[in-house]
């Protein structure tokens, strides 16, 4: 065994006894787990190779993305290259562990085939005498360690604090996790001494070439994050904006404003700084808990006035400004324009019902009327049914006390309904046993900020298995032949689920294809 000082006669028989233990175990593998090992390593390997041509067209991507569209993908694409270089670094490193494995074994590929001799890979003592030193690890060992913790910390550094990828880093930290294990008998072990101590060189080589797997994943899975391929969640924040949303559109001199300011569509992401026409607010104060900020502030004489200011939000590491456009709002002496807000969003939805409250500064609602194509209601409270078009012109006519009428109008935007979001036993992209992906089934949801219920019913898909054909099914779970499949997959294997389609209820409207799952099994 390696170390360094005097050892005991006692330790020297104990590291004796060892290596002949070691030697006897080495001899007793059947040739047929050798070569189960040796396939297992090729397999990986091909993953690889596949993995990594998939990040080269990935990085390429993003890095063109970066130059035609500097303001939303520059960050993504340094990011990626970063994520590129680390990883890199890190795959070249288990190289060169399993190349010590290779020369201290004396194994060659054929020249013929290029395969190793996985049948004669039997022996580990020469990787135990490099890795291990009594119950100890060697330098070269602490090597091994402090290459796995550089690697993760320099991933995290990258990612930084931002709450987006959450989720991956939970499932990053899992991959790369080194802490010590309990054997079957109880016993803690470090990491390296349960997963590689006494194994035969085979095994511990295809066990480096699946943590390079591992790597060339992590890589492709935050290219995929950078280019918004995620599920998930996210829409950048500087794709909307920030909106006031006035009690009444209109008052009356001497009034206090009363209103709200909104960034598009309620976000739970706090921001760190509002301004708002020159006076900076507390946000701690002024945010409440739908993500809106209450403003309270003199109205001004009557006329027209504009309201000027910016949020502030944190994103990518950065400050993001966006500002307070198209705001306004007029004080008058007597009722002359009419309120007119969505209840659910300053937008309506086609194929759902839109609730609305109409009514007219100063005049009761019972002499209010309003009109447009697809609404119904009275009394200040309606239903919008958007028919077809990409805009809806609502039309209220308001009678006053002496008998005159006022009129005016207002258009919103009619939109289709959002791409569903997948999950599979109400999860994406998890980790999960075999048994569970076989009994389980999809679903689909417009996601938390959809602010309708519409359930929605899953009608088919296709599960794509590594290594075999596509199978396409009927319904929200695996048919008998997605099944089967899915035996033949092996643990950590990426399962998908695509074409995903999918019925309303309670609606004709056609639904978009909802966004792909990804399952990683876990035996």
């Amino acid at each position: 065994m390696a170390g360094s000082g005097k050892i005991s006669a006692r330790q020297k028989m104990i590291n004796l006894m060892y290596l002949v233990f070691i030697a006897i175990m080495a001899m007793t593998v059947a040739p047929e787990v050798l070569s189960a090992f040796g396939l297992m390593e090729e397999k990986f390997e091909k993953a690889n190779e596949v993995t990594t041509d998939m990040n080269t067209k990935l990085l390429a991507n993003l890095e063109t993305k970066g130059k035609e569209n500097p303001k939303e993908f520059a960050a993504a694409s340094n990011r990626a290259k970063q994520v590129s270089i680390a990883s890199d670094k890190f795959y070249r490193f288990l190289e060169s562990q399993k190349g010590d494995i290779l020369r201290m074994g004396g194994y060659e590929a054929d020249a013929t085939t290029g395969r190793l001799p996985f049948e004669k890979m039997k022996k580990g003592d020469k990787l135990d005498e490099k890795w291990f030193t009594g119950d100890r690890l060697t330098k070269e060992g602490d090597k091994v360690i402090a290459a796995i913790e550089q690697y993760k910390k320099e991933i995290k550094d990258i990612l930084g604090i931002d709450q987006y990828y959450t989720k991956f880093i939970e499932n990053f930290d899992k991959k790369f996790d080194i802490s010590e294990v309990r054997d079957s008998e109880g016993v803690k072990k470090q990491w390296l001494d349960y997963h590689f101590k006494g194994f035969p060189s085979i095994a511990s080589y295809t066990k480096l070439t699946a943590m390079q797997n591992d790597v060339k994943v992590t890589q492709a899975d935050l290219n995929n994050l950078f280019l918004g391929n995620a599920a998930v969640e996210a829409t950048s924040l500087d794709k909307y904006k920030a909106i006031v949303l006035a009690d009444k559109s209109a008052f009356f001199a001497g009034e206090k404003f009363q209103g709200r300011v909104v960034i598009g569509k309620y976000a739970n992401v706090p921001p760190t700084a509002l301004e708002v026409n020159g006076t900076k607010y507390d946000v701690s104060k002024v945010i409440d808990s739908t993500g809106a900020a209450r403003l309270d502030f003199n109205v001004g004489n009557v006329g027209e006035h504009k309201i000027e200011g910016k949020f502030t939000f944190l994103e990518n590491g950065e400050e993001l400004e966006i500002p307070i456009i198209d705001a306004n709002y007029v004080v008058v002496p007597r009722p002359n324009s009419a309120t007119i807000s969505a209840d659910k969003m300053n937008v309506v939805y086609r194929g759902v019902s839109n609730p609305m409250t109409i009514s007219f500064a100063g005049v009761p609602d019972n002499k209010v009327r309003a009109s447009a194509p697809g609404l119904s209601g009275s009394g200040g409270k309606y239903i919008m049914k958007p028919q077809s078009g990409r805009e809806v012109k609502i039309s209220v006519t308001g009678t006053l006390d002496d008998g005159s009428t006022a009129s005016d109008s207002k258009t919103f935007r009619i939109k289709d309904l959002p791409k569903p979001l997948g999950a599979f036993n109400g999860q994406n992209g998890a980790k999960l046993p075999r048994n569970n992906v076989e009994i389980g089934k999809l679903s689909a949801s417009f996601g938390d900020d959809f602010d309708f219920s519409l359930p929605l019913n899953i009608q088919s898909f296709t599960m794509k298995v590594p290594g075999k054909p596509s199978v396409n099914c009927t319904g929200n779970r695996l048919s008998s032949a997605a099944k089967t499949a899915l035996r033949s997959a092996r643990r950590g294997d990426i399962v998908q689920f695509i074409n995903i389609k999918a019925k309303a209820t309670g609606t004709s409207v056609r639904i978009k294809t909802v966004t792909p799952v990804v399952i990683e099994l876990a035996n």
